[in-house]
């Protein structure tokens, strides 16, 4: 079915100014009037644009849409456009409705999920869907403009070529149809659904419409006299309703042929009625009228008012054999149920003059909407297999929740309670007593599920405890909220730092006769405001003692006689292989790289001449190192990485988490998809503690593509600790 409409996109010479015929409120028609007015001046040469507004504006009358809504569909086919400036914009309309354009604007990012249906997502595609998906939770009107404007559209193109035809009814039928189902807006969906089946099987839809209307004198008058005799029987015994024939939808039409394999004329529900009852107890009323004057067919009858559909659809369904043994569908529903079957999640936003109290901020609401969201979106895949990359990627990755005043938290899978408070703010999280979730108190190591309220109780005196960073614990889940608590101990203990780190280095300096005022000279090397700072940051062990120690270094020995020692002496292998380390600029030496601290490019380094073995490079912060330096200070060499560098290098990682199935797989994944050579993994478990300890040897080209990967191993769920590997 294919509604009527007043104004014309594909001719706007034929508008006829009834697009806001619906509308009662004269104080509001002559405000959209005024908005029309001025978009016409400024729109002069694309009249089409404002026509599709206006189209749109009554689309939604129909919805009962408020104020805000209606000026944002108004606007947004010239925003969409951009032939308004901003100026313009904000000359002519509030903030409110400039940021719902704006959210409007991010639902174009709905046409990505047609990308999820032919191949794998890639990041930046989940996380677009991600935040597409937060604003359409925010602010569900929004989705309903978006889903108007493609409506319009639809409408459009029925006089474009066939490739623009296909293309549009394609993206409807797999996105927008679903999206307005799962919703629940009866009134776009079947429009959405009639328009992409008349596009994409034009033979089909014709052929179906001409039986409709070749039988249509005939059924009409049958529905009359049907619907007559059932009101007389309803009002005779004291049933408050109203009958009425229904419209019959093309697409609904065809889908029955195709699941039941029924030809046209075996159908039941071309002959339609619907009943609506003032209250629940007056729709059973009304079936047991309908089944005491007809025979009904068993297996046709659904109650969907006592078992609802998943979008929240409520109805009771019942096929009779009325007169001249011709099969009629009835439904049966009361009027707050036939108005969410037609308007859906619109039906939240009735207008209410003067105040935006007809505008549900409820965080049920909004749960509800999410969850209807979240199940749409899984509609989008075509396979199991893809079903479960966006589950994994987009939903078993994240989790939506509420706070109290219904705003929406985009949190980590297997966040807590702890986690929730420190991602509102550092303070919440601090002071946090306890929490509850839905109404009811949990504990903190309880896992946050999609759609969940939370509600977090603090102290104002409240502090958190140490004992929350241990992860065997599960406390918290998510690097953040621990890297916050992190935060709160280490500014707690500065003082005990301070002088941790003071006694360390004065300690160390004083081999190398540096006064530890002369660390003034690299604080801002190291990042530091203040010779303070510098001194808590090696306390607490953020900055390794031996870095700061080699920043103040004297300069090494770099006499010619040295030099000349070290460059006489024999190198094994092929003598005119080029080394990746330049010793003071001086080639042809014997370079190894030390197996204790394996460096890479891109990390600071040192070398150390040995006895018969050339130099041996070390990390700056290797502890063997400084052993070595101890006792053979004569012997440090200062060394660089050279231009040229070979292609990968060992590099060993030892990673600590949670023993779960599915770990090994999760890392090694991570390792194939940076394309990591692996050339050896240990594993090692505590079966009563339930640790596992995971050694991997790496072929990395340099320090970047190693941090990378680190930091993406941490993230994997269950694991707390990976470094590099320490070696005597």
């Amino acid at each position: 079915m294919v509604h009527i409409r007043s104004t014309h996109v594909d001719k706007p010479e034929q508008q006829t100014g009834n697009w806001l015929a619906q509308l009662d409120d004269s104080e509001r028609r002559q405000q959209l009037e005024q908005h029309a007015s001025t978009l016409q001046q400024w729109l002069l040469g694309k009249p089409d644009l404002l026509v599709k507004g206006q189209e749109m504006v009554e689309i939604l009358l129909a919805l009962n849409l408020d104020d805000e809504a209606l000026l944002c569909a108004l606007y947004s086919p010239a925003y969409e456009a951009k032939q308004l400036t901003e100026q313009q914009l904000q000359q002519q309309l509030p903030a409110p409705v400039l940021a719902l354009l704006s959210t409007v604007q991010q639902m174009n990012t709905i046409g990505t999920l047609q990308h999820f249906q032919h191949g794998k997502p890639n990041a930046e595609q989940v996380d677009n869907v991600r935040r597409m998906l937060l604003a359409m939770v925010a602010d569900v009107r929004a989705v309903l403009v978006k889903l108007a404007e493609r409506v319009c559209y639809l409408r459009q193109v029925k006089t474009a070529d066939e490739e623009t035809r296909v293309l549009a009814a394609k993206e409807c039928q797999e996105i927008y149809a679903p999206l307005a189902n799962r919703l629940g807006i009866g009134q776009l969906k079947w429009e959405l659904e009639d328009l992409s089946f008349r596009y994409l099987h034009p033979i089909t839809y014709k052929t179906i419409a001409s039986q409709l209307t070749e039988r249509r004198v005939d059924r009409e008058g049958y529905i009359s006299r049907f619907v007559q005799s059932l009101q007389q029987n309803l009002h005779q015994q004291g049933v408050a309703a109203t009958v009425y024939g229904r419209p019959k939808h093309i697409y609904s039409i065809w889908r029955k042929m195709q699941k039941k394999h029924l030809d046209f004329s075996e159908l039941y529900d071309i002959r339609a009625v619907r009943i609506i009852t003032e209250s629940l107890k007056d729709c059973y009323a009304a079936l047991g009228v309908v089944h005491s004057m007809w025979r009904y067919i068993r297996s046709e009858f659904d109650d969907y008012i006592a078992t609802p559909k998943a979008n929240g659809y409520q109805s009771i369904h019942t096929v009779v054999v009325g007169p001249d043994d011709k099969h009629v569908e009835i439904q049966i529903r009361t009027q707050a149920m036939h108005d969410d079957a037609e308007l859906g999640v619109a039906a939240h936003w009735v207008y209410k003059e003067g105040t935006a109290a007809g505008r549900s901020h409820g965080f049920e609401e909004k749960i509800a909407w999410l969850r209807k969201l979240l199940a749409w979106q899984e509609d989008m895949a075509s396979n199991d297999e893809l079903v479960a990359e966006i589950r994994s990627q987009v939903f078993e990755d994240r989790v939506y929740v509420f706070t109290p005043k219904g705003e929406v938290m985009d949190l980590p899978a297997g966040a807590t309670p702890l986690d929730f408070a420190y991602y509102v703010h550092s303070q919440i999280g601090n002071r946090c007593i306890g929490a509850k979730v839905d109404g009811h108190i949990v504990p903190f190591t309880y896992v946050l599920k999609n759609g969940e309220r939370v509600e977090i109780l603090t102290q104002k005196n409240g502090q958190p405890r140490r004992d929350w960073l241990n992860p065997s614990l599960g406390y918290l889940n998510t690097s953040r909220a621990r890297s916050k608590v992190q935060a709160y101990f280490k500014k707690l203990d500065r003082d005990k730092h301070i002088k941790l780190g003071r006694d360390n280095l004065e300690a160390e300096l004083s081999k190398i006769n540096v006064p530890l005022s002369q660390l003034e000279q690299v604080l801002e090397r190291f990042n530091m405001h203040s010779l303070d700072d510098l001194v808590a940051a090696v306390g607490a062990g953020d900055v390794r003692l031996l870095q700061v120690v080699n920043a103040v270094r004297p300069p090494v020995d770099t006499s010619a006689e040295r030099l000349e020692r070290l460059t006489q002496r024999k190198t094994t292998g092929n003598p005119s292989k080029q080394s990746d380390v330049v010793v003071q600029g001086i080639g042809n030496l014997l370079v190894q790289y030390a197996k204790c601290c394996q460096p890479i490019p891109g990390e600071a380094i040192m070398g150390f001449v040995t006895q018969g073995r050339g130099v041996s490079v070390h990390r700056h912060d290797c502890e063997q190192l400084r052993h070595l330096l101890q006792q053979h200070p004569e012997r440090a060499l200062a060394v660089q990485w050279s231009a040229r560098e070979r292609s990968n290098y060992r590099v060993d990682l030892v990673v600590e988490a949670n023993d779960r199935t599915g770990l090994l797989h999760d890392l090694t994944s991570i390792l194939a998809n940076e394309k990591v050579s692996v050339t050896q993994l240990e594993t090692s478990t505590d079966g009563v503690a339930q640790q596992a300890r995971i050694q991997l040897g790496l072929l990395i080209p340099n320090s970047d593509n190693l941090q990378r990967i680190m930091n993406r191993l941490q993230q994997v769920k269950g694991v707390h600790n990976v470094e590099r590997a320490q070696r005597s």
